[in-house]
């Protein structure tokens, strides 16, 4: 046969057509995973997370730009492990888990938002601008974490909000891809979003792999080649190996990730909340821990910054690798499973649950199969490669996708807070007192229970200047002993001072916190018998001291004559 050129491309097309069927015919390789086995696993991410963020939460953002010295690290106590259910690092990311839980693996990115902007914790950073981009300017998801309307898009917050997505995905790093493509849009973008994916990746190839290089190297197959963010993870494991100590490995990410304007464009990125450098210390707990659990948490919290953080990220990943029942009793023997992690339906049975039920989902969504041998059930995992995400840049961002909530949907989104709802809830613990300068931060209004008392009012300071005030213009009878009578306390975590005014005149200023409350409550009296025949205007003050849990709880105002 004469070969020409038409005979050459016809042939290159047969060939090709060969090697697609040839692909196509190679069977599904598996991976395979007892149900209990991921359980154990599943667990042991949950308690790495929980002992990280309780071991480094002493030290967070108190060392900006500088390492944590060795006597001013925290040691570790069993009991430690049990300060972790008021943590944001864990309650937030539980918020995403119940938004599946309640509409399945498949839920939109929309209700995902609404869920999100209906949570009632304090937050910060990126998660609180789009947050606030929901409820006040009804800017849904994705539009909600774009640049253009969240300053914040490169923040830490997925980052440290994503574990999820790879425990309840063993061995399946496109779920957490797609899971920051919903839950991540809600408040980051571009190396923001990366961060996450990155870490649920992580997370996915930790139930299959002890050695870290590789579980970190299977990450960052997870997120574009080309972003500062996968840069980032290539220095790191580059420096790891030429840097002697895990100081001198610092000092470079502090040089190029913390201080090199190239890698801070963002607005807020010198702020010390930007993901890279706070990932570069992850990763560095991961590589100069050497699988030792306590170095590993030790070392990424030591980095500083959002040092609980970190160290969490860290050791859920690496607890990962072992399972809660080859965990060291340290880390196990004092845990309360039954306490419910804040803001959230789960303790730790309830959360083990629930990624259970997400993880049987995604099995079978990825094409995997669930099978039962000898009464035990197995996982059968599909070998598929990562697909990442577009390559998107924060501070040269793509077009908003116009996303707006419909009045339906706004209608869905309730804002505490309000002077509506906040009114209402006053009148429930003292009728006939105003509210002014309330705060929509922890959950303000009335909790059905609060530290073992009945219908407690909650508020919060609108600002560090100015406090959350209760008012009530009242008459002062002649003749009898009259007497302001207060029940009030403070959140486990926080502290505030108590003023009460008398036609601005100040009678009492008095802190409430663990020195003053007896298991959380503080009982006072103010004797008012000086304005006996007269109108007065009484105010008492929610007024903050260091911005940290401000929470006011008011479960009595009496005013008593006799």
């Amino acid at each position: 046969m004469k070969i020409n050129k038409s005979n050459c491309v016809w042939i290159g097309v047969w060939i090709t057509l060969l090697a697609v069927n040839a692909r196509a015919a190679e069977p599904t390789q598996y991976r395979r995973l007892s149900v209990s086995d991921y359980r154990d696993r599943m667990k042991a991410g949950w308690i790495g997370q929980i002992a990280g963020v309780s071991w480094g939460a002493p030290t967070e953002f108190k060392y900006r730009s500088c390492t944590i010295p060795e006597d001013r690290m925290p040691r570790w106590q069993p009991g430690m492990i049990n300060d972790a259910f008021d943590q944001d690092d864990l309650y937030v990311e539980m918020t995403f888990l119940r938004t599946m839980e309640q509409y399945g693996l498949n839920c939109s990115i929309r209700q995902a938002g609404i869920d999100f902007a209906n949570s009632r914790y304090d937050l910060a950073c990126a998660n609180n601008v789009g947050r606030e981009n929901m409820r006040k300017d009804g800017i849904a998801p994705p539009d909600s974490g774009h640049p253009n309307f969240n300053r914040c898009s490169t923040d830490i917050d997925y980052q440290i909000e994503s574990d999820f997505s790879g425990l309840i995905a063993p061995g399946m790093p496109n779920v957490p891809i797609t899971m920051g493509e919903k839950f991540g849009r809600i408040m980051n973008y571009g190396d923001g979003i990366y961060a996450g994916q990155f870490m649920g990746a992580m997370y996915t190839e930790a139930f299959f792999e002890k050695d870290v290089v590789k579980i970190i190297e299977a990450g960052l197959k997870a997120i574009p080649a080309d972003s500062q963010y996968a840069e980032m993870v290539r220095d790191m494991l580059k420096w790891s190996k030429e840097c002697p100590t895990w100081l001198a490995c610092w000092q470079r990410c502090e040089d190029k990730y913390r201080k090199g304007r190239e890698y801070n464009k963002a607005p807020t990125a010198l702020d010390g909340v930007e993901c890279k450098i706070n990932g570069a210390y992850v990763l560095m707990g991961l590589l100069y821990g050497k699988g030792d659990l306590d170095q590993t948490m030790k070392i990424a919290c030591q980095c500083g910054e959002d040092s609980d953080c970190n160290p969490s990220s860290a050791g859920g990943v690496l607890f990962t690798t072992l399972g809660f029942s080859k965990l060291p009793e340290r880390f196990t023997k004092e845990l309360n499973e039954k306490t419910i992690f804040s803001f959230t339906a789960y303790n730790v049975p309830g959360l083990l649950d629930v990624c259970e039920k997400l993880a049987r989902q995604a099995i079978v969504k990825e094409g995997g199969k669930i099978e039962k041998v000898k009464g035990e059930e197995f996982f059968l995992i599909p070998v598929k490669a990562p697909k990442p995400s577009r390559l998107e840049l924060a501070w040269a961002p793509g077009p908003i996708a116009g996303s707006k909530f419909t009045e339906a949907e706004m209608a869905q989104i309730t804002i505490p807070g309000s002077a509506k709802g906040m009114k209402a809830a006053l009148d429930k613990v003292a009728p006939g007192w105003s509210i002014a300068n309330c705060n929509s931060y922890m959950d303000p209004g009335l909790r059905p229970e609060e530290q073992g008392r009945k219908n407690v009012l909650a508020t919060y300071p609108k600002a560090l200047d100015t406090p959350c005030v209760l008012s009530r213009k009242v008459d002062i009878p002649a003749g009898k002993t009259t007497t302001l009578k207060l029940s009030v306390g403070h959140h486990p975590l926080g502290d505030w001072a108590l003023v009460v005014k008398a036609d601005g005149k100040e009678l009492l200023r008095k802190p409430v916190g663990k020195t003053t409350a007896t298991n959380g409550w503080l009982d006072v009296s103010v004797d008012l018998s000086e304005y006996q025949g007269k109108s007065i205007v009484l105010e008492l003050l929610n007024q903050p001291t260091d911005w940290n849990f401000e929470n006011g709880y008011w479960e009595k105002i009496l005013i008593e004559s006799k």
